[in-house]
């Protein structure tokens, strides 16, 4: 495996202006993307704030040697809200972002929080216009029977001024908590998902959408799972797959029908009578889906595991990596202090042979798809001194433990990784814990 070493490091206190270490609940990082080409990653946070950083250039003393990540727009995305029909209150926290492919000089995005998705412009102004007709220099309106003369506007320089604006809001479209939104590859549509519904908007029209999936039951009793994640395939317009609570995932066509209830493909484990317990239901339910770059394989995670599956092979998933099976003692103790119900999300890297995922106590795991070997990293404040490698962390299960090894026991649940993200092309990660996030850089690339 490569190795890593710290890159940059972000606390939410002090991005928010505030020096203090005490954890806000508004601070916490609840999502975390890379746009298309890399230069940009953006973050938000349960205080519905999204910070979007930028890569610094290269240097001229060290072409080959990229620079950092630093802050390049910080605004209000949501604001808490209060439903006065259902008297219900509807929280600010960001749930998901997406970028959308640039298409000029500005940047977009999309971002959510449980109920409504906004498309945003982040543009960059270096100028400024001078000589109004209609305005003074303070930009007053002017007494038109005061103007004898016509003057044309030009443009002086300025200091550079990054501006977020909300383009689209696209509300009203979601009964239940929106859990995820993925861009489709013609760039004109994206869909949302919630518990029992996924809808399919146009990126220009913001009063209606389409319900392409619907799988509430006329009696609610009746319901026996909830939609967890959905995504579009990277490549094919028409084809998106969603997961459920069930550990089961769908793969549909849109061009078979309008309403997608029928799925074309349907993936799905057996479970083993052997190992059925109280918890096999909680564990099974599958928090992220992932398409691969290539779109020939989907990734899954549920509670305990990360699985691979070929499009081509229904049954049994191609690869299962084993997260945190330590874990699977101390699922009783996880159920109570409400850790079992954690959603881990998963990533791919650039080449869909790594894959990425987080657990507990700031822990990180990777898996070489080639080699088989996978690796424990861990991001804390002792691994973000400039450039410090990141060294391999153990779980010792019981016995004698290494000087090197933390037991079982002594793992901090408080501490999780749920968002992570990979680069698209390079050997670089991002990751959020809690407050913080970390980024860091394969070391074996920079010395290349």
């Amino acid at each position: 495996m490569a190795r890593w070493f710290h890159l940059s490091s972000f606390s939410a206190n002090k991005l928010n202006g505030l020096s203090c270490v005490f954890l806000f609940l508004a601070d916490i990082i609840s999502t975390v993307e890379f746009n298309a080409t890399g230069e940009l990653l953006a973050t938000g946070d349960k205080g519905g704030r999204v910070v979007v950083f930028q890569r610094e250039q290269e240097s001229k003393n060290q072409p080959h040697r990229r620079g950092e990540y630093n802050v390049y727009s910080t605004f209000q995305s949501h604001e808490p809200e209060f439903d006065y029909l259902k008297s219900l209150e509807i929280e600010e926290k960001i749930n998901k972002i997406r970028w959308l492919p640039q298409q000029n000089a500005a940047y977009f995005l999309l971002s959510t929080n449980d109920k409504t998705v906004k498309l945003w412009k982040i543009s960059e102004r270096d100028k400024r216009p001078e000589g109004y007709n209609l305005k003074d220099e303070d930009g007053r309106i002017r007494d038109p029977t005061t103007i004898t003369a016509l003057r044309v506007p030009v443009l002086r320089p300025m200091d550079l001024m990054v501006e977020a604006t909300a383009r689209r809001i696209f509300a009203n479209g979601h009964t239940y908590h929106i859990n995820s939104i993925s861009v489709n590859s013609d760039y004109e549509t994206y869909m949302s998902t919630d518990d029992l519904r996924i809808n399919l908007w146009n990126l220009e029209i913001t009063n209606r959408s389409f319900n392409i999936v619907d799988i509430k039951p006329a009696n609610m009793e009746d319901l026996t799972e909830v939609i967890t994640a959905a995504e579009f395939h990277p490549s094919h317009c028409n084809t998106f797959v969603y997961s459920s609570s069930k550990g089961s995932v769908r793969l549909c066509d849109m061009r078979a029908s309008a309403l997608c209830d029928n799925h074309c493909k349907f993936f799905e484990e057996p479970e083993d009578p052997n190992n059925r317990s109280f918890f096999s239901e909680i564990i099974s339910s599958i928090s992220d889906v992932k398409f691969s770059h290539n779109g020939r394989y989907l990734m899954t995670r549920d509670y305990l595991t990360v699985k691979v599956w070929d499009l081509n092979m229904e049954n049994k998933p191609l690869e299962t990596y084993q997260v945190h099976d330590y874990l699977r003692s101390k699922l009783c103790s996880l159920y109570e202090n409400d850790c079992i119900f954690d959603k881990f999300e998963c990533v791919w890297n650039g080449s869909d042979s790594v894959i990425m995922t987080g657990s507990y106590n700031n822990f990180f795991r990777m898996f070489d798809r080639n080699t088989k070997r996978d690796v424990t990293l861990e991001a804390s404040r002792e691994n973000s001194k400039p450039r410090a490698i990141l060294k391999p962390r153990k779980v010792c299960v019981g016995g004698k433990r290494r000087k090197d090894e933390i037991s079982v026991d002594s793992l901090d649940f408080s501490k999780k990784i749920l968002h992570t993200a990979w680069h698209p092309s390079e050997n670089i990660i991002a990751v959020a814990a809690t407050n913080n996030l970390y980024i860091f850089q394969d070391k074996t690339v920079v010395s290349s």
